[in-house]
């Protein structure tokens, strides 16, 4: 049986439009599976420090962070949307982002996908989001996800 998906509210940044806005947006899913339930604990906090900065980064339009707890292997992370790509890459490069990724990289399993969505209303998204992460539906493997009526071509 699957543990649930615990969430932060979303956090809007500077490039969201109030109403959903008609533009495609770049989704990205991260995971971050622990080896410890203590490192566990640690990247969270280091997630939610990093969030403080969202509402500044350019190209963000907003953000939920995410958890699922275990005893054994806990597992969290985020699901971003962004303007474009290189939004996206410019934060992955952000020298406080890179430290967190350094300071656990052997400290657990992490994996991401990166989509193209034509829908950017937080309520739709989370639901096909949520899906994935709850395993019923399959972790994306390609650079686009099949996703009748969120997946952009």
């Amino acid at each position: 049986m699957s543990r649930p998906i615990w969430s932060s509210p979303w956090q809007p940044g500077p490039a969201a439009e109030p109403s959903g806005g008609a533009d495609p947006v770049t989704v990205n899913i991260t995971e971050f599976t622990a080896h410890r339930p203590l490192d566990a604990a640690k990247v969270l906090v280091a997630g939610v420090m990093l969030r403080r900065t969202w509402p500044r980064t350019a190209g963000a339009v907003g953000m939920w962070l995410w958890m699922e707890a275990g005893p054994l292997r806990p597992r969290s992370g985020s699901v971003s949307l962004w303007r474009d790509r290189a939004r996206l890459q410019d934060f992955v490069g952000r020298p406080d982002h890179l430290r967190i990724v350094r300071a656990f990289r052997d400290k657990g399993d992490l994996r991401s996908a990166t989509w193209t969505s034509s829908e950017s209303r937080p309520d739709v998204l989370w639901g096909p989001v949520h899906r994935i992460l709850s395993g019923l539906d399959p972790w994306p493997l390609g650079p686009e996800v099949p996703e009748e009526g969120v997946a952009g071509p």
